[in-house]
């Protein structure tokens, strides 16, 4: 596992055993992640997403605690998978790194509690899988629209973006957080630990 730039998110490349059968691998290692994080990720929920090229999804996140941590590969197509960092009081607040999930590489990407989740599809049809920590709490999910300008996301130039109606209709990062809807990073970092605490207490 990889950290990004943005501390709490991970990428994971996992080996590809190939022959004249097709491929074989790993999409998903629980030791790898939680060697990582400090703790296990807890199967909640796990999600399929098909979209046509320029579905654009995100950004997405929930309330800390408990939120909901993702990890996220892509099994067929390709997309640009995006973590924000919506974490006020984060020393990377407002910032966002790209992650390109495709049929090929087979990466997966992992994201904390907390921070906030968009992908593109950039082929004529993407499938995401991603397993969950927590189930889906309407009342709980937020959003920023993944097109503010001042989270600048560098999506494709070439792909037209095409949003779902309650995406095209967020609050910008700034709206959202004078509406006090984004997490603080000390409640992340609490959780975090609580987390890692709970994972020690059972070994």
């Amino acid at each position: 596992m990889e950290q990004l730039r943005i501390n709490d998110a991970y990428v994971f490349t996992p080996a590809l055993h190939e022959d004249d059968r097709g491929t074989f691998l790993e999409w998903f290692r629980a030791d790898r992640l939680a060697a990582a994080v400090g703790h296990d990720l807890n199967l909640a929920q796990a999600n399929c997403s098909v979209s046509r090229r320029g579905v654009l999804r995100g950004v997405h996140f929930a309330d800390v605690p408990p939120s909901q941590a993702k990890y996220v590969t892509c099994v067929s197509g390709a997309v640009l998978d995006v973590v924000v960092d919506i974490r006020v009081g984060s020393p990377t607040f407002g910032e966002w790194e790209a992650v390109e999930l495709d049929d090929r590489s087979r990466r997966g990407l992992y994201i904390s509690e907390g921070l906030g989740h968009a992908f593109m599809a950039l082929t004529e049809q993407a499938t995401v899988m991603y397993v969950c920590s927590e189930l889906y709490a309407p009342g709980r999910e937020h959003g920023v629209h993944p097109l503010d300008p001042d989270v600048g996301i560098a999506w494709p130039e070439d792909v037209e973006p095409l949003l779902s109606p309650k995406d095209a209709a967020a609050p910008t990062l700034a709206e959202a957080r004078e509406k006090g809807l984004l997490p603080l990073y000390d409640d992340c970092l609490a959780y975090y630990a609580k987390l890692r605490g709970a994972e020690h207490s059972r070994i």
